[in-house]
């Protein structure tokens, strides 16, 4: 089922990183140009009136006034609107700050169109910095970048309880926990599709890289693993906008 027309991909979309949005978008298509994919805007999101979360700014940064915590991207929370806006079928979430290595195609055809709500990739992820990118600050919360890549499967019934009310209301770190479910119906993928840089095992060839300290062309990231490729990429990706 990897090519049907129920299969799609969001990316969260962040006004300060246009230039990884086009990174991600563009890797993607190198490997497959049959499956739809969309950018996750947070003013489009208001406009529609489907996010309406407050947010402050503090010192300079976003603040989500329910979670009173630091947003560290515009789409922090509003990734969870993905099955509400997907409507149907498989639908793939990942932060912009990736690059895929291969087709998206082989990552939908390793999970069960019936059998979990959301698959992600289970990382013990307990960072040690207390600042990343470009001076954000990295939080720390149970289950952290599990949903910084998630497949879900917008026909589960126990999606059907992530309702926009539940999105609009709840701090962010219930959501990122997958509040709405049971931990059975949170299926697992291999780590190859949320290689985390800098923390994930090493790996000779992830299938998607992500960038979670910083991107590559941030000062102080420049020579991390995997940055040339990013960077080598980045002047046709955004040509290609």
């Amino acid at each position: 089922m990897s090519n049907s027309p129920s299969n799609t991909v969001w990316i969260g979309y962040d006004s300060r990183q246009a230039a990884a949005f086009a990174v991600a978008k563009y890797s993607l298509r190198k490997y497959e140009r049959n499956i739809p994919v969309y950018g996750l805007v947070l003013d489009s999101l208001r406009d529609r009136g489907l996010y309406r979360r407050p947010m402050e700014m503090r010192d300079g940064k976003m603040y989500d006034v329910i979670s009173d915590a630091p947003m560290s991207t515009e789409f922090s929370n509003s990734r969870f609107l993905v099955p509400y806006l997907a409507k149907t079928g498989m639908a793939l979430f990942c932060d912009c700050d990736v690059l895929f290595r291969t087709s998206v195609a082989r990552l939908f055809d390793m999970v069960s169109y019936g059998s979990k709500a959301v698959y992600c990739v289970k990382h013990d992820h307990q960072p040690t910095e207390t600042t990343k990118m470009d001076g954000q600050v990295q939080t720390r919360y149970y289950r952290k970048n599990w949903s910084s890549v998630m497949i879900f499967n917008c026909d589960h019934p126990s999606n059907q309880r992530l309702t926009l009310e539940m999105i609009n209301s709840l701090p962010g770190r219930d959501l990122h926990r997958f509040c709405w479910l049971e931990d059975d119906e949170i299926g697992a993928l291999p780590q190859e599709w949320n290689y985390l840089v800098g923390h994930s095992k090493q790996e000779s060839s992830p299938s998607l890289i992500h960038f979670t300290n910083g991107l590559p062309d941030i000062e102080g990231y420049e020579d991390q693993e995997f940055a040339n490729v990013w960077l080598a990429m980045k002047p046709h990706a955004v040509g290609a906008l």
